[in-house]
């Protein structure tokens, strides 16, 4: 498949990084991240980009445990795993976005993150998934300080 993890997701796309770039950090992923970023892109992304007919803009995908550590991430999160997937869908809101997945994809974690009730564009959804079929299905809301169990509006 070459550098294409799924038919509209490349491993460009889910390793970029402007932080990597800037600081000549290599955010490369190994054989089994990559395998586990096509899971994610296969299981999760592809049916969005499907459901809801437009691009999926991912701000954030794998990350290398040197990127990882320069922005404040843990060494353990799942995009360090090649797992997780932070984005959005321009043109649809967040909220509608993570209740799709909520109630139509298997996924680990669910994320609503930095989301503002009455403001659609507001924030972004970070969802992982174990292609090892462990997932939890867990929905939660970040607003910055805590997190929630559960989706909102």
């Amino acid at each position: 498949m070459g550098n294409r993890l799924s038919p509209h997701f490349t491993l460009q796309e889910m390793t970029k990084s402007q932080t990597a770039i800037r600081l000549g950090i290599d955010n490369t992923p190994s054989e089994g991240h990559r395998e586990a970023l096509e899971g994610l892109c296969v299981n999760v992304l592809e049916p969005l980009r499907g459901h809801f007919k437009s691009p999926v803009i991912v701000s954030s995908g794998y990350r290398s445990p040197m990127l990882c550590e320069e922005i404040g991430s843990k060494p353990t999160s799942q995009h360090a795993m090649g797992e997780a997937a932070d984005f959005e869908i321009i043109g649809v809101s967040n909220y509608e976005v993570a209740c799709w997945i909520r109630d139509n994809i298997e996924f680990d974690q669910l994320i609503l993150e930095f989301y503002e009730p009455g403001q659609p564009n507001s924030g972004w959804i970070h969802v992982s998934y174990k292609s090892d079929g462990h997932n939890r299905k867990q929905c939660l809301t970040f607003d910055g300080d805590n997190y929630t169990i559960g989706l909102f509006e």
